[in-house]
Parts: C-alpha cells; sequence; structure tokens
C-alpha cells in the first residue's frame, strides 16, 4: 500500500459519508465540527465558504473544490451575511438529500458534501500537517484526474443507480487520495518543507514506507538508512529536520498506532498483537504502550471496542 493511503486506512472509521443538494437563494448552511475531514464541490452556481473560526469568506465557484482538513465547524452561505441554518449534528458532516434548509427563489446553487470519519483514532502527523483548508480553484485547472472522480461522483449522486451503495464510497475515497497527494505535490513544488518534502525525498519516503509497511521488523536507524540508500548520520538529520522526529520516535509512534488499530479491531491475543509490531514480549509491548497512551493494552481494548464485537 502507497504511504498515503496508509495513512488514510489507519485513521478511517466506517465508510464516508456523501451527498449531492439543491438550493436557491438566499441560503446558508453551518456544519458542526466532525472527527475526521469535511468536504465540499460546487457544481452549478457560486457560494462562499466562511472558515472555521471565522475569517474571511472564501468565494468558490463552479468547479472549485474545498477541504476543512481538521473537521472544524464551518459554513457555506450564498452571499456573505447569510442567515446560517445548522445542518444536524447526527449527520456527522454529511447533507441528507431531504435536509429542511430554508432558501428562496432565487438563483441555484448545486453542491456536493460530506465528510471522512476518523473517529476517536489519533490522527497522523501527515494530516496534521495539513491547513484548516484546502481550496483547489477550477480555473487554475485541477489534476484530471480529480476532475474525473468529481464527475463521476456527481453523477452516482444525482441518480443513485445499482452498485452506488459500493460506488460512492470508492469514489470518495479516491477524491481524498487525490487531493490530498495533489496537495502535497504542490507543497512540494513551492520548496515547502515537511511532509510535503518528505514524501517527495525518494530516499526519506522509502524508509517511511519500510516502516508502515513492515513494523514488527528490528528497525535500526543503520538499517532504516540502508534502505534510504543514506550513510546513518546524514538519514537521521534529514529524517528529523524534515519530519521534527528521530526515525526511532516515529517507528515507535506508527508501532503503537497499529498496535491500537489491532486491539479495535481484532481479537488477536497480546502476544500476538506484540509480535506484529515488533516486539518480543507481551510485557516490552504493554509497558511501551501505556507509555504512549496512558492505559494497558487491555483496558484500551476494552474501552475501544468496535460495537457488535
Amino acid at each position: 500500500m502507497d504511504l498515503i493511503g496508509d495513512v488514510l486506512a489507519s485513521m478511517r472509521s466506517g465508510a464516508p459519508l456523501s451527498s449531492r443538494c439543491r438550493l436557491q437563494a438566499p441560503w446558508g448552511m453551518r456544519f458542526a465540527p466532525v472527527m475526521g475531514v469535511g468536504f465540499h464541490v460546487l457544481l452549478q452556481g457560486s457560494a462562499w465558504l466562511v472558515p472555521p473560526g471565522g475569517g474571511d469568506p472564501l468565494r468558490l465557484q463552479v468547479g472549485d473544490i474545498v477541504f476543512v482538513s481538521h473537521g472544524r465547524g464551518h459554513a457555506l452561505v450564498d452571499s456573505p451575511g447569510a442567515i446560517e441554518y445548522e445542518v444536524p449534528p447526527d449527520a456527522q458532516g454529511d447533507v441528507p438529500e431531504d435536509l429542511a434548509i430554508p432558501n428562496g427563489s432565487g438563483a441555484p446553487t448545486t453542491l456536493l458534501c460530506g465528510s471522512y470519519i476518523f473517529g476517536d483514532r489519533r490522527p497522523h502527523p501527515l494530516i496534521t500537517a495539513l491547513p484548516e483548508v484546502i481550496h483547489l480553484p477550477a480555473r487554475i485547472g485541477p489534476d484530471p484526474a480529480i476532475r474525473s472522480v468529481v464527475d463521476l461522483l456527481g453523477a452516482e449522486l444525482a441518480d443513485r443507480g445499482a452498485g452506488s451503495s459500493a460506488a460512492v464510497p470508492a469514489l470518495l475515497d479516491l477524491l481524498l487520495l487525490y487531493v490530498l497527494r495533489g496537495w502535497f505535490e504542490q507543497q512540494a513544488r513551492t520548496g515547502a518543507g515537511g511532509w510535503a518534502a518528505a514524501l517527495n525525498d525518494l530516499s526519506i519516503r522509502n524508509a517511511l514506507q519500510h516502516i508502515q509497511n513492515e513494523p514488527a521488523e528490528p528497525w535500526t536507524v543503520a538499517t532504516l538508512a540502508d534502505r534510504a540508500g543514506m550513510s546513518r548520520a546524514t538519514f537521521a538529520r534529514r529524517f528529523s529536520s524534515l519530519l521534527g522526529e528521530s526515525p526511532l520516535g516515529y517507528l515507535t509512534w506508527w508501532r503503537m498506532t497499529r498496535a491500537g488499530q489491532l486491539l479495535t479491531l481484532t481479537d488477536d491475543s497480546m502476544a500476538a498483537i506484540a509480535s506484529q509490531v515488533g516486539y518480543q514480549s507481551e510485557f516490552a509491548f504493554g509497558k511501551a504502550f501505556k507509555r504512549e497512551f496512558a492505559v494497558a493494552p487491555g483496558a484500551y481494548r476494552r474501552q475501544r471496542r468496535t460495537p457488535g464485537r
């Protein structure tokens, strides 16, 4: 699995939510905070995004895509200052087809709205590195792959035929993946550091991929540097300067993240989970886990058990 896809899979909690809605001016919608990422795609008309925490509204035109990266409350309105009606919190960022948002008889606007729910799993640093709002204006020519997914998604939501229940979540997954990949690539071209530079650095990306694909391996800085094709000192310095974390610090973080997933989603024994994340004994694993989460693995499993298991 590729690096960004692996990160998203580690955070996902249930299928993404989406719907297509048509409103006539004047109208306004306020979205409650969600545990994840919210998105909106403007298919017809115009709108304004009132960003989290207020600030200057952002004008959206046909074809624009906007992501609210950290799930904070925000609003969409037909014009600045319009009355904002709350989208029900139990919609979790989704806009139900029959949502009773008061609107008028003016110019129509058609939107795709939805969210990706990450649940209570701790966010990956790649996600926390994102800006509050990612705006992809149509006028600067979004990636053709993104445009194709948006077109397919709009068609599926407008006319839900056989298989839509499978097609829509798959298309939403692709949309999120393409948007994140495109944003990080764009940031790398501008000379940005951090995760954008790390993903664009073949050596560092290779090391990250090995950590995420093979957390059970007995990695050291030397063996990771070897996979990266760099000297130990150069690798450690480069990794830390880009990601603000040492290679072994990130390795431990990822191992504990994977352990949390396994505890929540599987019935694997403690010994099996310890082995899968690189610990030779349950005792060593339990000690490391408690240091990271401030709770023992068994208690963590009981607290966060998937409903119905």
